[in-house]
């Protein structure tokens, strides 16, 4: 028997709730071979349709002890390559990324009902492709990127609000460039998942796998 409080967790959709959705999501997708084609027209669609951050997806890394952890980052690049996002390199994820270097990514956009899985290998991108990004950004996020010591202890606010004041000072009106410790990933990846909600939960599932980058695809239908 449940022990949560009640009404805490929602109850299952009901048919009205499927039927909202349904024709959204009734398009035929598994005669589709490129997924990167495929993930560009569903993120299309979320920017239409999610209220913000359409490129936010969880990214799950694993230390040396193979303890997994899992945060919420903002996609910056996809392409044939792969998946870019970018990060403070001694951060919690690019200390387990230098240790292990796989990566899983879950995309959900709750207004459609799908999600994209990604699993693969984490390459680090060019120092010239994180110079571009790292340009592109507002200049008080660049200024963060050097005042924040990320995922380590921070003993106040005040204590950031005070780092980011002094390194606002010693830039000035100068130039922001890229920390050493602040770069990108991009995940090559291995498998890419479609799930697309179906009434009753007999959802549309396909994945295109491969051994390593260098190979076809190998497209699958799965059981929901």
């Amino acid at each position: 028997m449940s022990k949560s409080k009640p009404g805490l967790i929602p109850p299952s959709p009901d048919a009205d709730a499927y039927a909202k959705t349904a024709d959204a999501n009734a398009a035929e997708i598994f005669d589709r071979k490129d997924p990167f084609a495929l993930f560009a027209d569903w993120l299309e669609d979320a920017k239409r349709k999610e209220p913000n951050d359409a490129n936010a997806m969880a990214l799950a890394t694993a230390d040396a002890d193979g303890l997994p952890d899992v945060r919420m980052v903002l996609l910056k690049d996809v392409d044939p390559d792969g998946f870019v996002f970018y990060t403070n390199l001694e951060s919690a994820k690019g200390r387990q990324l230098a240790v292990n270097a796989k990566a899983a990514l879950c995309f959900h956009w709750k207004s459609l009902r799908r999600q994209v899985r990604v699993r693969g290998l984490v390459q680090p991108v060019a120092a010239d492709e994180a110079d571009a990004y790292f340009a592109s950004r507002a200049r008080d996020s660049r200024i963060g990127a050097w005042a924040s010591k990320q995922s380590r202890p921070l003993e106040s606010r005040f204590a950031l609000e005070k780092a980011v004041a002094r390194e606002a000072a010693r830039f000035g009106l100068g130039e922001v460039p890229r920390p050493p410790h602040w770069s990108g990933f991009r995940i090559v990846p291995v498998s890419i998942e479609f799930w697309r909600d179906r009434p009753f939960r007999l959802h549309d599932r396909m994945t295109f796998s491969r051994p390593d980058s260098h190979s076809p695809w190998q497209v699958d239908r799965l059981y929901p």
